[in-house]
């Protein structure tokens, strides 16, 4: 993949420095990043160093300090921005002493509207590939940011982390791979695998939905975050992808371009158990201080997610039909 074309003045600095054009004159950074598509790609830029980088990139800038300096700049008014937008809810979640419960419960009252319903019955073809190409700036490279965790825990949820993510990777089997086989469903689906390939149509709700996931897992401090959020992506995973698949198969797509839905329909109900109640509720028991932060990062993926469901909704003209449509099914 190579540097992409930026957005605007912040993710044009970005893009200079990553191309080898020296010295950049870094913009002012608005306190407001989380709908700012120039603000959010270049933080997907430099998030991306530390994953597969750029073809025309030099390997090094990684741990260039202006660009660090500039990506933490822009991770800490998003992550301040968010823990203004979900304040609220963080504050008012159930606390019965039994953290998994109070997050299945946390979890399943959210309201957002429900993409994968719309996919199911009512999408067409064009819809579909559309929503393929958006879920696969995450799906190309999935799971990837939550290893970053593994070596910030330690115990029973270290345990528990590590056994999802195995699964993720394929169980040891590199044509299992779950990224393997979202490349499959593009191809099928008549669709570009290439990883990268649809980032410049990318709309910011897209990337502030992947950008949640490594400004958690790459900070030590947000670790608790990060496994809430890990948590929540899992737990309102399994139900929807099974609505996704007969979606595909209804528009008359290849069997092939399913294959990848069906198989987490199984698995994430698997890991959403652990990741609630072994990763998550081990954590806590292990350190109750950060039971704030794994409430943050479930509630902050949900808000993203909620943006994001909206956007795409409202740009197929079916928001208003299904804006009170749960997206969220989770089993206790």
């Amino acid at each position: 993949m190579r540097v992409p074309e930026p957005r605007g003045p912040v993710s044009s600095a970005v893009a200079e420095r990553l191309r080898g054009a020296g010295a950049a004159a870094w913009p002012t950074v608005p306190d407001a990043v989380l709908d700012d598509e120039d603000c959010q790609l270049a933080l997907w830029m430099l998030f991306e160093l530390h994953f597969r980088g750029f073809d025309d990139a030099d390997t090094d800038l990684e741990w260039d300090p202006d660009l660090i300096a500039l990506r933490g700049d822009l991770e800490a008014r998003m992550e301040a921005e968010l823990r203004a937008a979900t304040r609220g809810v963080v504050d008012g979640a159930p606390d019965s002493g039994d953290l998994a419960e109070d997050l299945f419960a946390f979890i399943g009252a959210d309201d957002a509207p429900s993409v994968a319903s719309y996919l199911h019955r009512h999408a067409t073809a064009e819809q579909v590939r559309e929503y393929l190409r958006d879920k696969s700036v995450y799906a190309l490279k999935e799971s990837d940011a939550h290893s970053f965790v593994l070596g910030r825990l330690d115990g029973p949820a270290k345990a528990a982390l590590a056994e999802i993510q195995y699964d993720e990777y394929g169980s040891g089997r590199p044509e299992s791979l779950h990224s393997t086989l979202y490349a499959q469903t593009l191809e099928a689906a008549g669709l570009d695998p290439t990883y990268g390939a649809y980032l410049h149509e990318m709309p910011v709700e897209t990337l502030a939905v992947n950008n949640l996931h490594p400004l958690l897992a790459m900070r030590r401090r947000l670790r608790g975050a990060s496994m809430g959020q890990m948590a929540t992506f899992e737990a309102t995973s399994s139900s929807p992808c099974r609505r996704i698949a007969a979606g595909i198969e209804r528009v008359g797509l290849p069997a092939e371009a399913a294959v990848y839905f069906h198989e987490h329909v199984e698995a994430d109900a698997v890991h959403e158990q652990v990741a609630l109640r072994d990763v998550c509720a081990g954590l806590v028991q292990a350190d109750p201080s950060l039971r704030e932060d794994v409430l943050f990062g479930a509630a902050a993926c949900l808000h993203l997610d909620g943006v994001w469901a909206r956007r795409i909704l409202a740009r197929w003209g079916a928001l208003p039909a299904f804006a009170s449509t749960t997206s969220v099914q989770v089993a206790s």
